[in-house]
């Protein structure tokens, strides 16, 4: 059986960041229905470092393992572009030897964006301070700029003493709260990636 290895963007240091990451990862794998074909989750920190941990993996082959890049888009991508060619032009990577369009996948435009896809969860995790009026009903969340969603999560947890949004611990505690069936609904890319991870 094939072991899948995500080389996933996520920032911070320290033993804490790297088990709420690992757990994040996992409790929203196990709701999108990958209970018995679970990925391992390698968390990359920054986005240079994650992609040249999966060029490692990716040029030197496990028999038994798939290396999986998962990293934001961080602009919009174009129509018509793989996630090759977007990371070739925004970021100048290029496919390393051995990859293909399956071993590469994107949040678009960054993982906030599929916390915004699930409003049920903002409000759970934020309580009563939380503002949802803050955040406008966007109709294609994927097409929101990364700027303008940090902007809404910003206002909309302005009042949360306690929990303001920011990355590390609370994005990744948030990320095991997600509802992947809410974040399939809102972004395709999310889509392509967890039917991929289904299907292997």
């Amino acid at each position: 059986m094939v072991k899948v290895k995500i080389y996933a963007e996520g920032g911070g240091d320290g033993q804490l960041l790297d088990t709420l990451f690992r757990q994040g990862w996992t409790e929203f794998f196990k709701k999108a229905g990958l209970t018995g074909k679970m990925p391992s989750v390698v968390r990359g920190k920054g986005r240079r470092r994650t992609f040249d941990l999966f060029k490692t993996a990716i040029t030197n082959p496990k028999a038994d393992e798939l290396p999986i890049l998962l990293v934001d888009s961080e602009d919009p991508v174009k129509a018509g572009h793989t996630v090759w060619q977007h990371l070739k032009e925004r970021d100048d990577w290029d496919k390393p030897t051995g990859a293909d369009d399956n071993h590469a996948f994107l949040m678009v435009q960054v993982m906030e964006t599929w916390f915004i896809a699930d409003r049920e969860m903002l409000k759970t995790y934020f309580k009563s301070d939380f503002k949802d009026d803050k955040i406008p009903q966007w109709p294609k969340l994927e097409s929101v700029t990364k700027q303008a969603i940090y902007d809404a999560l910003d206002k909309a947890t302005a009042e949360c003493k306690t929990k303001k949004y920011t990355k590390g611990k609370i994005s990744f505690e948030m990320l095991a709260l997600l509802d992947p069936n809410k974040v399939e609904a809102a972004c395709p890319a999310a889509i392509r990636l967890l039917d991929r991870l289904r299907a292997i």
